[in-house]
C-alpha cells in the first residue's frame, strides 16, 4: 500500500479528518447533514485545496484544514 500520493494512506487520513470536521461543523450550526458521498466529495475538496495551499505557502496541511473549516460559511 502506498503511504504518499493521492490515493495513500496519508492522503485517505486526511480526508477522514476533513470529513469529521465537516461532521462536527454541521452539528454544530444544528443544520442538517448531506449525504455521506456529498460529504467525502466536499472533504476531498477541502483536502485539495489545503495541498494547493500548502505547496504555496508552505504551511501544514492539517493547520490549513483547521483553519479552513473555522473559514466555512454556514
Amino acid at each position: 500500500m502506498a503511504i504518499f500520493g493521492k490515493n495513500g494512506f496519508i492522503r485517505k487520513q486526511e480526508i477522514a479528518f476533513a470529513k469529521k470536521l465537516l461532521v462536527w461543523k454541521y452539528e454544530k450550526s444544528g443544520t442538517a447533514l448531506p449525504h455521506e458521498a456529498a460529504i467525502s466529495a466536499h472533504a476531498e475538496k477541502v483536502v485539495d485545496e489545503a495541498h494547493i495551499i500548502a505547496k504555496k505557502s508552505g504551511n501544514n496541511v492539517l493547520e490549513i484544514l483547521k483553519n479552513q473549516m473555522k473559514n466555512l460559511k454556514k
